[in-house]
C-alpha cells in the first residue's frame, strides 16, 4: 500500500504543474486584470511559480512539507482575488466561481495534510 501516498501525490500536484506552467508563460493575466489583481502580468507568472515548484516538490517528495506551504502561499490569495463568487449577480456565473472556490479549498486543505504528514514513503523525503 505505499504507492497509495505516491498515486496522491501525483495526481494532487498534476493541477498545480498544469497551472503553473500555463501562469508562468503569462496565460491568465488578462483575466487576472479584468479581477482586479494590481499589476497582474508580474503577479500571475509569480504566482505560477509558487504553483510550479510546489506542485514540483510535492510529486517527487522532495521537501515536500515546503512544497505543499507554496501550494498553499499560492491558493490563498488566488481563491479569493480570482472566485469572488459572493460578488456576481449572475447566478450562473456566481455558482461557477464558487464550485472554484470550494475546489481550491479543498485543495487547500490537501496541501495542509502534506504539510503536517509529509510526503510519505515512495519519496525523495524518505529515501532512507
Amino acid at each position: 500500500m505505499k504507492i497509495v501516498p505516491l498515486l496522491g501525490r501525483i495526481l494532487f500536484a498534476f493541477i498545480f504543474l498544469m497551472s503553473g506552467i500555463n501562469h508562468v508563460g503569462g496565460a491568465g493575466a488578462d483575466y487576472a486584470t479584468a479581477a482586479g489583481v494590481p499589476a497582474a502580468n508580474i503577479m500571475v507568472r509569480l504566482a505560477g511559480l509558487l504553483a510550479l515548484v510546489g506542485g514540483l516538490s510535492v510529486l517527487l517528495g522532495f521537501k515536500a512539507k515546503l512544497g505543499a506551504w507554496l501550494v498553499v502561499i499560492f491558493l490563498v490569495p488566488v481563491t479569493l482575488a480570482m472566485h469572488k463568487f459572493w460578488g456576481i449577480a449572475d447566478p450562473m456565473t456566481a455558482q461557477m466561481q464558487m464550485g472554484m472556490f470550494m475546489k481550491n479549498v479543498a485543495l487547500i486543505g490537501g496541501a495542509l495534510l502534506i504539510a503536517y504528514f509529509g510526503a510519505g514513503p515512495l519519496s525523495i523525503d524518505n529515501k532512507g
